[in-house]
């Protein structure tokens, strides 16, 4: 017997079928764990809410969500309130710039909530934001004249490589990324990364060393010793991400990480491997969503408490 559906789910598919009748190409995003969806020329994060006995509609928006959305080209976030009729269609800058005024917990879930009047309620008494142009707001989609030039898999990727060198900086290592101009909450990975070269190791080749996603070194004596690399695999095969790793085999403390959602796929390649397959470790990408979010919210309670 299928499962029966919430009112909630009921709005977001009503609202799915109506994007249908005014595009034809309405496809989910399958890279990402959210509802999400590319349509037109826009990509959408959608969340639908029913009217609560205080006269609210509530949204959860996990903070790891909202980022992978935004980092999309011309992105949205949609609130369907009570009706396919009473939806707030907000640009993903904006949402993201007034997060800090929106309640939330210390592990990054904000309550997204609007009043009956479809105000956006904000932190503090009786505080009320106007939102009556973003209502129903199709024409933000017709006005889009730029062609989206990366795809969401090509964004993800570099979400995963940034928040791989936040997580890295945070623990005090010297980080180095090879993609420059790749754009991770709008700040290219290039000023994020803490080294602009990859330093040449002896044991390694440097022409492939320095095409691995995201290298952590610690330095000591005033040289740079690596201690874990990463091959972000969204959309390219496993092969040449494991190849590239292993020109870091002779560092025999050296951590290999492969992270994508393709588990099997990284299995009968590891296999190929049979001598190494021990040094290299396979990670789902959500997890490094997850751990990016315990290690910020870690540095955050440490300066709050000064511990």
């Amino acid at each position: 017997m299928p499962k029966l559906k919430n009112p909630t789910e009921i709005l977001a598919d009503e609202f799915i079928e109506n994007l249908k009748k005014k595009y034809s190409n309405v496809d989910p995003i399958k890279v990402l764990r959210s509802r999400a969806y590319g349509v037109s020329n826009a990509n959408f994060l959608i969340r639908a809410a029913t009217l609560t006995g205080n006269g609210r509609y509530f949204f959860g928006l996990n903070y790891i969500t909202a980022e992978e959305v935004a980092n999309l080209e011309n992105s949205f976030f949609v609130f369907i309130c009570g009706s396919t009729e009473n939806t707030l269609i907000f640009p993903s800058s904006f949402l993201i710039k007034n997060l800090p005024f929106i309640s939330h917990d210390r592990n990054g879930e904000y309550k997204i909530v609007f009043d009956t009047n479809l105000q956006l309620v904000l932190l503090g008494r009786n505080n009320r934001m106007e939102c009556n142009k973003y209502i129903n707001a199709w024409d933000q989609l017709n006005s889009q004249t730029n062609t989206i030039k990366t795809t969401a898999e090509e964004s993800y990727h570099s979400v995963l490589q940034g928040r791989l060198i936040e997580i890295g900086n945070i623990r005090g290592y010297h980080t180095f990324c090879p993609n420059k101009s790749k754009l991770f909450n709008g700040k290219p990975l290039s000023q994020i990364s803490t080294l602009s070269t990859c330093p040449n190791l002896q044991f390694s080749d440097y022409n492939l060393l320095r095409q691995i996603d995201v290298i952590w070194f610690r330095e000591k004596a005033e040289k740079y010793i690596p201690e874990c690399a990463f091959e972000v695999e969204i959309s390219t095969g496993t092969w040449s991400g494991v190849g590239r790793l292993a020109t870091l085999i002779d560092y025999a403390n050296m951590n290999l990480y492969i992270i994508s959602d393709e588990l099997q796929k990284y299995n009968q390649v590891i296999r190929s491997f049979s001598d190494y397959k021990n040094r290299y470790k396979h990670i789902a990408t959500y997890l490094i969503g997850d751990l990016y979010a315990a290690e910020r919210n870690l540095k955050d309670l440490r300066y709050e408490i000064g511990l």
